[in-house]
């Protein structure tokens, strides 16, 4: 009996462009699936007509499609509650991105169908395109200049189990085409022209294997934290570039960029790490804001962390990231510097390194002296051991050399240089160090350079007032190195802490992050396995490993994943305000969105009162004139002169009512109640009425033109507003072109004029309300035409979209589905007629 508990598992077969395959190959699996013994059943495949990939719908049992009636139109929809019923263990589901027809199932997106299919514990193989993907809409609308009004969010997609590319290279897919397995051959040549030109079909296939790749990388990055492993695995080059913010990090930056660039998909990543020592002390944000700026202009991304040690940090860092090169700069300390201080950051990075490639980048600061302050701020572990040892050497070995010169150096200058050695004992070891020095030199001196020489004498005053003279010297010494050194850690650590907090405010207040950036980005600096936004404190949650801080009003931040010292809780309690100024601001933001149209419908009724104030005024005036001159009586009016009265009484209700239609209508279509009667229509049934009142039209390209699915009085109001307003704008002498074409499941109709035309700019404003612009005559008309245009054709499943016309003017392209395939979501090329008037 089958898991009813066990969610269905989804793969998504991912294709470039149309006709690569996608749905071939996913009936392909569900025949072999079959084979194997599997329950098999396809739920919707969408065969476009293609030869091929009907055939291998034989042998495979097909669920009946549900029939929707939709605005007079009769369409076939995948039956959901069929498909449920009958409970097979794989269903196949084409068109991930497909959208319902309104009315014709309980969901509005094949994917939410998919989804419940899931949820049932049903496998569904399913395809979409790389156009449909959401993040990638505007991308390819603008390499292919098609539209795509069916998206599916990324996340949908990265949520399957399992993604297979179609991959075909773009001359094997244009030979498809050429061999008519893809469209019928009247369709061939335009779309070799327009949506299957080589370029474009070699930017959407690079689009589909880069998507691929991140999401390939994505789940590589989760089995490797899954399984704890720490190994570089050079699957694609990473190059990590650290940056201290001094005046070498352009320099490293671009050598890392161009490592990055040698291969293709390399990444670039530009690290800084704040802490209280090493490369983040004493660093200006200014100059990291300027190198940020240079990595995200060349393309790679920018991250900060907060680490006890620089060069540990680092690798940690590429070894999260798998990173395959570390690229640094060399040491801006002089050679004595080095010597000693001992090894600086980047000889321990290439130690700790292991598998990671590092690159030392030489620079016109290298071996110059360090802008920064002394690399060792506290009392490391090698100073606090070498301090009590040089406090006992230290005095032996000045002993041994003085007693060398012994007669020529005087009792004082003997005692001035052991004072010396303690000093600087105290320097290196702080206090205990000292005391030791001290003691050690004042026995020294006393046993071998005060008389009676070689005896101690500790009860002469002289000897206990040097011997506290050395002590009082060297704790007050090694009290004031001490309290140097914590202030001086107090100081970087609090500018490491402001470095960090400026960065992500400067994020915040430019508004480039959202909160799921911002999080990732707590997350990455604290180094914690995750950080999250929550409305309650996770009480039973709190342990080891755990923090919270608040994060403004109901909102909590919480880091798991290592313990925080108390430092980095106070830094990470500045992080979550930040991050609740962030939900502050987004709430702001969504707040504002709603009052937007509140303010448009003002506007909107401004200028409604002022145009109709003006433009109901002149036939008002005209025919009530005519209509009062008809009614005098002190007047006799000849036959010829009562004509003229009516014909103008007339026209002027003529202009009245079809203004107030116009109103009506587009208040009609803001409120969505305006009636449609959707059916199959001809052209040749509407143009001639629609062009009826326009002068001097050319039509071309329409007698064979197939039926569309509108309705036939909206589609002529349409054409009469579009075709008028390009005779307005037609120079004398030209004629108004009027010309369409069909293909892949639409028709384009073209109004094109040979006017002054409009800058790409300004174009989204000639759909709106009461707007004219470039009318040489503004004093008739409400500015509704275009408006009321676009409304209509877009509640008639259409769109309406300006394009330059070829040797000046303005050209005005309507989309309408074909009767027969208006419910179909595969992407249709666009096909350009002459239009040269």
């Amino acid at each position: 009996m089958k898991d009813v508990l066990r969610r269905g598992r989804l793969k998504v077969y991912l294709g470039a462009a149309p006709g690569v395959g996608k749905t071939y190959r996913m009936l392909d699996e569900a025949r072999r699936r079959a084979a194997r013994g599997a329950d098999v059943v396809v739920g919707f495949a969408e065969c476009h007509g293609r030869p091929l990939t009907e055939a291998m719908l034989d042998g495979l049992e097909v669920v009946p499609r549900a029939q929707c009636a939709y605005r007079g139109g009769n369409f076939e929809e995948m039956d959901l509650g069929a498909v449920l019923v009958r409970r097979p263990e794989v269903a196949v589901v084409d068109e991930f991105a497909h959208s319902n027809v309104p009315g014709g199932g309980r969901n509005a997106k094949r994917r939410q169908d998919i989804d419940e299919l899931l949820a049932a514990g049903i496998d569904v193989v399913t395809a979409v395109n790389v156009q449909h993907l959401a993040s990638l809409k505007d991308v390819v609308e603008k390499i292919t200049g098609v539209p795509q009004h069916e998206t599916v969010p990324d996340d949908a997609v990265r949520r399957a189990q399992q993604i297979e590319l179609i991959d075909m290279p773009p001359e094997g897919l244009r030979r498809r085409m050429a061999h008519g397995n893809i469209y019928p051959p009247e369709k061939i040549d335009a779309a070799l022209a327009n949506y299957f030109r080589p370029g474009n079909l070699t930017a959407l296939r690079q689009l589909a294997l880069l998507w691929v790749a991140d999401r390939v990388d994505e789940a590589l990055h989760t089995y490797r934290a899954e399984h704890a492993i720490g190994g570089v695995w050079e699957t694609r080059e990473r190059v990590v570039v650290a940056l201290t913010g001094g005046p070498e990090g352009d320099t490293l930056i671009r050598r890392a960029a161009r490592i990055a660039d040698r291969s293709a998909g390399g990444d670039l990543l530009a690290v800084h790490v704040a802490r209280s020592d090493g490369l983040a002390a004493g660093v200006s944000h200014a100059s990291l804001a300027r190198q940020r700026r240079l990595v995200e202009d060349l393309g790679g991304s920018y991250h900060s962390v907060v680490g006890d040690g620089v060069a540990t940090a680092l690798v940690e860092f590429a070894r999260t990231e798998n990173a395959t090169q570390l690229v640094l700069g060399t040491s801006r300390r002089g050679r004595l510097e080095r010597f000693l201080t001992g090894p600086g950051t980047g000889e321990t990075v290439t130690e700790l390194s292991g598998d990671i490639d590092v690159h030392r980048v030489t620079h016109e600061r290298a071996g110059r002296g360090t802008l920064l302050p002394f690399r060792r701020r506290t009392l490391s572990t090698v100073r606090l051991i070498a301090g009590p040892v040089a406090g006992l050497v230290l005095p032996v070995l000045l002993t041994v050399c003085l007693a060398q010169v012994r007669g020529t150096v005087n009792l004082t200058s003997e005692a001035l240089l052991f004072l010396l050695a303690v000093v600087g004992v105290a320097c290196i070891g702080g206090v205990t160090s000292a005391v030791i020095a001290s003691l050690t030199a004042s026995l020294l001196l006393n046993y071998w350079f005060i008389p009676p020489i070689g005896r101690f004498t500790l009860d002469d005053p002289n000897a206990l007032l040097a011997l506290g003279v050395f002590t009082v010297v060297a704790a007050t010494v090694s009290a004031v190195v001490d309290r140097s050194l914590r202030l001086s850690r107090r100081s970087a650590r609090a500018t490491a802490e402001a470095e960090t907090m400026s960065s992500l405010a400067g994020s915040i207040v430019r508004g480039g992050q959202t909160i799921p950036a911002l999080l990732e980005r707590t997350r990455e600096t604290f180094g914690t396995d995750s950080a999250e936004l929550v409305g309650e404190p996770p009480d039973h949650e709190i342990g080891e490993g755990v923090t919270t801080v608040p994060a403004g009003p109901g909102a909590f931040l919480v880091l798991r994943g290592r313990t925080l010292s108390s430092s980095e809780r106070r830094v990470l309690a500045a992080f979550a305000a930040h991050v609740g100024s962030a939900v502050e601001r987004a709430q702001l933001a969504e707040a504002a969105a709603g009052i937007e149209p509140v303010k448009a419908a003002d506007r909107l009724r401004t200028a409604l009162l002022r145009a109709v104030g003006h433009d109901l005024r002149t036939p008002l005036a005209a025919g009530w004139a005519a209509v009062t001159s008809l009614r005098g009586r002190d007047v006799e009016f000849s036959a010829a002169d009562r004509d003229e009265l009516l014909a103008t009484a007339d026209e002027s209700m003529a202009k009245l009512n079809q203004l107030l239609e116009n109103l009506l209508d587009l208040s009609r279509l803001e409120a969505g109640v305006l009636p449609f009667n959707l059916r199959a229509t001809s052209l040749e049934e509407v143009l001639p009425m629609a062009l009826a009142d326009v002068p001097d039209v050319d039509l071309r390209d329409v007698e064979a033109i197939p039926p569309v699915l509108v309705d036939p009085p909206l589609l002529e109001r349409v054409i009469a507003n579009l075709a008028g307003n390009a005779a307005r704008h037609t120079p004398p002498g030209r004629r108004v072109l009027v010309t369409a074409s069909a293909l892949g499941g639409r028709v384009e109709l073209r109004v094109v004029d040979r006017g002054p035309g409009l800058p790409t700019t300004g174009r989204e404003r000639l759909f709106e309300p009461f707007q004219r612009l470039g009318d040489t005559d503004n004093t008739t008309g409400l500015g509704l035409g275009l408006a009321l245009a676009r409304g209509l054709t877009e509640a008639m499943n259409g769109t309406l979209m300006p394009e330059d016309t070829p040797g000046g003017g303005l050209t005005m392209v309507v989309s309408l589905p074909l009767a027969e395939g208006a419910c179909r979501s595969d992407p249709s090329p666009v096909v350009t007629p002459d239009r040269t008037p």
